[in-house]
């Protein structure tokens, strides 16, 4: 069970790099008003959400220390928000600054959560 879980972990951490890299690359079109949701962010979001999902069952069924259920329920509730903002607007030429910026803080918000909330 812990190889599978280390295996979901390091899958978990390969969507948190497709969105938040996502973000990144589009920090200068951004300032110029041209960003726009990238197909990776989209995946990124959607492995996160299927990942961490499974990782939850992973642990419940294993028995092992009991998990903080109100953290998993906040980085759940964050990761909707950010997968309807990048869903709903991902075939749009370019999206408003505000929105943009909404979902890389909400991004490093959840792993802020996730490593510092124990």
């Amino acid at each position: 069970m812990t190889v599978l879980i280390n295996v979901f972990v390091g899958l978990h951490i390969i969507g948190i790099a497709s969105l938040l890299g996502g973000f990144l690359t589009q920090m200068k079109a951004m300032g110029a008003g041209t960003a726009r949701f990238t197909p990776a962010m989209l995946h990124g979001a959607l492995t996160m959400l299927v990942t961490g999902v499974l990782l939850v069952g992973f642990r419940e069924m294993s028995g092992g220390a009991p998990l903080n259920h109100v953290k998993i329920g906040i980085k759940l509730a964050i990761l909707f928000v950010i997968l309807a903002l990048v869903y709903v607007k991902r075939d749009e030429e370019s999206v408003d600054k505000a929105l943009f910026g909404a979902v890389g803080g909400l991004t490093v918000a959840n792993i802020f959560i996730a490593v510092l909330w124990h």
